[in-house]
Order: C-alpha cells, then structure tokens, then sequence
C-alpha cells in the first residue's frame, strides 16, 4: 500500500467503512473500538477536524476519547457523532451532539460513500502532508538492543535505579491490499480479551491500531474503580503450536520481581492519597493473545469510600506506571532518553473512551502499531531488571510484536 495507494470498500462493514472514510476525506479525527470480552463495536467523530489537548478529568470532560502519548499533553476527541455497533456490524443506535449544520454537511459526505460502497479514496488525497521525524524510524537489530539492555542493568547494579523499561520499533511494508478496517476487525475476531481500538488523528496522518491487554483506569456506571499490574511474559504456544494451560507455566524470579515492582507502585499510589478501601486479588497467570502475563486487579467503590474523582486522581497519579517506564519514576525516563532510538509517541501512552453510556475506559497503549503511508511501525517493551538476560529481552518484544503481526500483515 503506497502513499498513493487506494482504500477499497467492501460489504462486509459497510457503514462502519463507510463512516471511516467521510471522515478521512473531511479531515475529522475519528476512533473506532472494542471494549474487552464484549461483541459491540462504537465509533465517535469530532466534527471540529482537530483534536483538543487537555487535561483528561474524568468527572469534566464530555462524551468522547482520549488518547495520550507517552510523555507529553493528553488528546480528547470530541464525540460529536457517536455510533454503536453489534458483533454482525449492523447500527445498534446512534447520538449526534453536533450542531445540525455540521451534521448536515457530514451526513451529505457520508452519502456519496453509502452510495457506492466500491468507491475508493487515495491515501495521498486523505494525507497530503506525511511528516515523520528522523529518530523515529532508527532500526534496531538484536546485538543493537542487548547493548542497551546490558546498559540499563549496570545502571541498576549501580543503584541509580531498581527497574527500568526499554522498548523498541519494527518497520514493516504493508501489502497493496492492506485495510485498515479489515485488520481492526481481524484482530477483534482474535482478541477477544483486549481493547482493540483504531484511531485516526488529522493533524498528525497517521492512523494508530492496537489490541491492548492492559487497564490503566477505569470507572463504570456503578462507580466500580479499577486498574491492574499486568506484567512478566512468556509464550503462551509450545513448540509444537499449541496452546500451553495456564497451570503448567511457571514464572521465574525476575518475572515475578518484575510485575511485583508495578504493584507496589500502584499501592504507593494508593497511599499517597490515603486510600485504604481497596480489594487485591492476584497475582495470577493470564494469557493475552499469544503470550502469558502476571496480572493482580485492584477494585475501589468510590461511593462506598465518598471518592467521585478517583479515577481522575489516580490516572495523574499512575501514568506512565513502572509496567512502561520503570521505579523510581524520574531516572528510568532519563535512561529511556538516553537508551531509546525512537520517539515513544502514543505508544505506552494511554487511550480510550471517556464518559461514553456514564463510563469511562482507559487503557494503557500496549501491543501497538502505527500506519504512516505503506509503512507499519510496531512497538514492544521489556522490563529490565538485575537479573535481565538481554537475548530473552530481545525475544520477548519479539513475540509482543509477532501479536499484530501475525494477525494482520
């Protein structure tokens, strides 16, 4: 798929595609997604065609989504249009908040692609101006990488810091007949436990798809709390292709420090606020998608505890949480600087709807990939620790990478 490439539509989620390319053509930030273990697909559009920066504050802020980068000011779309559907991808009901002339003027576009659902849109129509920045696309290879982690663990034997999280990127050429539609859909027919999402940010061309395993903050309609310590990885397929039980793996050491680390952070969150009322359960062995993770859930009832804005409180508080970034907070982004080739963007960052049916969803931006032209850009971490082998670091943002990949490309 090249800058000049085109987009084909086809009938399996016509109106879905058919929303996707208005607002492309128009230039409005759309995002489309899945909440995890659920069937039903919602998409919002922000008429404005630019997204806001703000703090996201969950009691303020009106219906729409989030999105923020690693470092940096948060994203809000605002959901001017909102749709939702069913697991057949037929409309289940739609909110449209925009003003009626901007609705008008939308719903006129939206008509010349309902009308003919083979027509096509050139990339280089929808994104006139690709602008990529020269660090991000700096290559790793294996013996690139293990240098960097050896670095990484003789700053923690010299004590400057106990953990840290490094990642990096892979650049793969898309096919000709790459969709992003298709491969949003694909990875929903396989993830059913994660957040899928795609989003599509105007001012920045590019379009982000991920099938993320792990919450960052989330507040439901009961006012139910929730965040997680998702961390430690392993394959979840043996080497003859099958899928391993869940009982049989076994965590090392290292593995089990490392998502302890991200625990404790969560707790001294918790402190930090005298928050006491909070129920633990883990950690225990999950599996997402091809690989296993340690995982301990964290629930607060915030009418129970007289806390309205925890959600708010915490997402300041935890964001990026040690899982991405590493303990203490401030040396591991010095050494992430200095270490990384590339520039994070949305990647370990944080997204999700907010205030959408009276609820609120963030999710930390892992297992991710940015479309810029015919280029994917995946992204995948570890996290290093004193007993870190650096050719197993390797290995394992090798597998997180291969979770999109091998779905889509």
């Amino acid at each position: 798929m090249s800058l000049t490439s085109e987009i084909h539509i086809s009938t399996k989620s016509p109106k879905i595609k058919n929303l996707w390319q208005t607002a492309l053509h128009e230039g409005f930030p759309i995002a489309l997604w899945r909440l995890p273990k659920t069937t039903e697909k919602q998409l919002i559009i922000d008429l404005s065609g630019h997204v806001s920066r703000t703090k996201i504050d969950l009691e303020e802020l009106p219906s729409g989504f989030a999105m923020s980068p690693f470092e940096g000011e948060s994203l809000f779309l605002k959901g001017d249009l909102y749709y939702r559907f069913d697991a057949e991808n037929q409309e289940i009901d739609q909110n449209l908040s925009g003003t009626n002339s901007e609705k008008e003027v939308f719903e006129k576009q939206y008509l010349t692609y309902a009308d003919n659902e083979e027509q096509k849109v050139s990339h280089e129509e929808t994104h006139p101006n690709f602008i990529t920045e020269e660090k991000h696309f700096g290559l790793y290879n294996e013996m690139l990488f293990a240098e960097m982690v050896s670095n990484a663990v003789t700053s923690i034997e010299q004590g400057d810091v106990q953990k840290v999280v490094l990642s990096r990127t892979k650049n793969v050429t898309l096919s000709d007949d790459f969709e992003v539609i298709e491969a949003f859909q694909k990875l929903c027919n396989t993830y059913a436990n994660a957040f899928v999402s795609l989003v599509y940010l105007p001012e920045y061309n590019c379009f982000w798809l991920g099938a993320t395993p792990e919450t960052l903050v989330s507040v439901d309609k009961e006012g139910k709390f929730r965040t997680m310590s998702l961390a430690g990885t392993q394959s979840a397929i043996d080497e003859n292709g099958n899928t391993l039980c869940i009982n049989s793996i076994r965590w090392s050491h290292k593995e089990i420090e490392e998502q302890a680390f991200v625990s404790r952070y969560i707790i001294e969150c918790f402190k930090k606020i005298r928050l006491r009322e909070y129920l633990e359960s883990g950690p225990k062995t999950v599996q997402a998608g091809n690989l296993m993770h340690l995982r301990t859930d964290y629930v607060v009832d915030t009418k129970e505890v007289n806390f309205p804005q925890l959600g708010t409180v915490m997402l300041e508080l935890l964001h990026p949480t040690s899982a991405v970034c590493g303990m203490p907070k401030i040396p591991a982004l010095k050494i992430i600087a200095e270490q990384e080739l590339h520039n994070r963007e949305f990647y370990s960052g944080f997204l999700g709807p907010v205030n959408i049916q009276e609820e609120s969803h963030l999710f930390v931006n892992l297992r991710t990939m940015k479309v810029v032209g015919n280029e994917a850009v995946f992204y995948a971490g570890c996290g290093i620790t004193e007993d870190s082998n650096p050719v197993k670091e390797w290995y394992e943002t090798e597998m997180k990478i291969q979770t999109l990949m091998k779905v889509i490309v």
